[in-house]
């Protein structure tokens, strides 16, 4: 709302998107991982018994699925028992299938066993991470509704949509994948390696011989393809952002002719988003190819060296059998867990940056003993009021303003004066640095914020609109409104016949950013919004900006009968709009430097009269042009 602000808009041709890292891209620390961390577990500490269950149920699991291959052994080594006893002559050489069988069978029950155990871990852990996220989603909506007007000012909204949704999933999808796995793939690695060390340790040596060579593959080969990653993320983010230009500024483009040079543009990081995507794709391409030829070395190793062990009957065939399956096996979960560790880094991220929104300095709460004006009559008053929306700066100095019941009040100013501030003010969005501002005589601060700006009407230069009907729309100035109330408010908005002239009449339903209807038809329903809430102060910011000559005028003369006994703070540029006002207050670098009636203001010759000349002589050069 403030005008004289320079938000910091979302920079299109940046290569990150909303919430998490992308593929390929540097990981994003938290700053404080420690802290964080133990913030975030906080949350978990209420699940306490669940997750020891989810613990012993992940510990059973791995257990059962490791255990697997050790047994499968014994099968192994009982068919080569028959089948060497055949071969070697022995009269009553039979293979004792029986005796498989009981193994298969247990075999099966242990498989059954983990994929039970696993079933139930993953169960809880998805009730667990929902119930929290629940939770904490519920928390960040009460604070957002908590935090004053100058944090949504300060931040983009792509920013705080990306912190309530993206970040939470993210912390959301860790808890029930990435904790269990961690879990799992820590087991899985201490079992298998003592799995692996009770059937051999010389073996078991090899097999580590076998892993630097693996991690020092993996690790050259994700350091040359992450400059090819940051290129595509790069050329993806200027892609995007110049596809973002091109289709909604399409009708300029085409008004200027300049097609041709917006695909040429395109095309140009297209090809760059090309050259970078295939080389990032195909250097990573290669870590596995690498990863499985190392191993393939390991396994020949194993493999050789586990015949010997057999010949000379140290290790028999179904332990090799087992070993080569734990070897199989061996650098999965050493590559699983570096993967949690990068996805945890950036849930930590993510909780951090949740965090950093709960930690937000709120609204001054109401004082308990806050008051409420049941009847309020109109009267405002500004007393020595000061104010800056940046420490040590001050943008209003010592304002004193009073204004009766029933009076219209125009606040004009060239832009970043100081306009839409003193409404802010009004309205208790931002608080004072010093002095009062007074309703009925109440200082606003004494007041509950919901009785305030229940006394106030709203009538902005940005319309909003939600995805609903216009009834919907309408009424959502007063939820208990008659249908009669409604379309008496549209009538006095002048909006009653655009309204029906649609399809569906007042049932039509507006889409996303209402752009099925025009935008001078926008504002006719907000000011229709305004008019059923019936307020006893109406602001009014520039509420005729977006609508024709002749609607302006309908609109006129509805808020001229509508401003009848109503205090009304009008801010306006078009300065032929409020030559009726009963004062003037005309605003420069935060101060009011002239204060009338518009004659009163005309005859002093000075910076009003100056402006408003200034506008009429522009208009009479128009008119001779055309």
């Amino acid at each position: 709302m403030r005008e004289d602000k320079s938000k910091t808009r979302p920079n299109k041709r940046t290569g990150r998107g909303p919430g998490g890292p992308r593929m390929g891209m540097p990981i994003e620390k938290a700053k404080d991982f420690k802290g964080t961390l133990k913030r975030l577990v906080k949350y978990l500490s209420p699940y306490r018994v669940q997750l020891i269950v989810v613990l012993i149920m992940a510990i059973l699991s791995t257990v059962f699925s490791i255990i697997s291959p050790k047994v499968m052994g014994l099968t192994t080594d009982k068919l080569y028992e028959g089948i060497k006893a055949r071969m070697q002559g022995v009269a009553d050489a039979k293979i004792d299938f029986n005796y498989i069988g009981k193994i298969l069978v247990i075999l099966a029950g242990l498989y059954i066993a983990s994929a039970l155990f696993n079933y139930i871990q993953q169960f809880i852990m998805a009730g667990i991470s929902q119930k929290l996220v629940y939770e904490l989603r519920k928390e960040v909506n009460l604070k957002l509704s908590r935090l004053p007007l100058k944090f949504f000012d300060s931040k983009t909204t792509g920013e705080i949509l990306s912190r309530v949704t993206n970040d939470v999933d993210n912390i959301s999808a860790t808890l029930q994948q990435s904790i269990t796995q961690l879990i799992s793939a820590a087991i899985t690695l201490v079992g298998i390696i003592a799995m692996m060390l009770s059937i051999s340790p010389i073996m078991t040596l090899i097999c580590f011989v076998t892993l630097p060579l693996s991690i020092i593959a993996t690790k050259g080969i994700a350091s040359r393809s992450q400059r090819y990653f940051k290129g595509q993320q790069e050329a993806l983010g200027d892609i995007n952002g110049h596809i973002e230009e091109m289709y909604t500024g399409h009708k300029i483009i085409k008004a200027f002719g300049h097609e041709e040079k917006a695909i040429e543009e395109f095309n140009e990081i297209n090809e760059r988003l090309y050259e970078s995507s295939w080389k990032a794709q195909f250097i990573s391409g290669i870590i596995m190819p690498i990863m499985n030829f190392i191993n393939n070395i390991g396994y020949v190793f194993v493999s050789v060296v586990g015949g010997i062990f057999v010949t000379r009957n140290t290790v028999s065939i179904g332990d090799i059998q087992a070993f080569i399956q734990y070897s199989r096996h061996f650098t999965q979960p050493i590559v699983q867990t570096a993967d949690i560790a990068n996805v945890i880094q950036s849930t930590i991220a993510s909780a951090e940056r949740v965090f950093e929104l709960l930690d937000e300095e709120e609204e001054i709460p109401d004082p308990e003993d806050a008051r409420v004006i049941e009847e309020a009559k109109g009267r405002v008053q500004f007393q020595g009021v000061q104010f800056g929306y940046d420490e040590g700066e001050r943008l209003i100095e010592d304002m004193n303003i009073y204004i009766q019941p029933g009076q219209t009040i125009a606040i004009v100013g060239p832009t970043g004066a100081g306009k839409t501030t003193l409404v802010n003010l009004l309205m208790r969005f931002y608080e004072i640095d010093g002095g009062q501002i007074t309703v009925d005589g109440v200082d606003i601060r004494e007041l509950k914020r919901g009785n305030l700006r229940s006394i106030f009407g709203m009538v902005l230069q940005d319309t909003w609109l939600f995805n609903g009907t216009i009834r919907d729309n309408i009424a959502y100035g007063r939820e208990d409104a008659t249908d009669y109330e409604i379309i008496t408010a549209a009538k006095l908005a002048q909006a009653d016949h655009f309204i029906r002239t649609l399809p569906d009449g007042y049932e039509t339903m507006l889409n996303e950013e209402a752009s099925n209807i025009s935008q001078g038809q926008k504002q006719l329903l907000t000011i229709a919004r305004a008019l059923l809430a019936d307020p006893k102060i109406l602001i009014l910011d520039e509420a005729t900006s977006s609508v024709d000559t002749r609607t302006e005028l309908l609109i006129q003369k509805a808020m001229e009968e509508l401003m009848k006994g109503r205090t009304s703070f009008v801010i306006a540029h078009r300065l032929s709009t409020i030559r009726n006002a009963d004062m003037i207050l005309v605003m420069n670098d935060g101060r009011i430097i002239e204060k009338g009636t518009h004659e009163e203001l005309m005859d002093r010759g000075d910076f009003y009269a100056e402006l408003y000349n200034s506008q009429f002589i522009g208009a009479d050069i128009e008119e001779k042009a055309v």
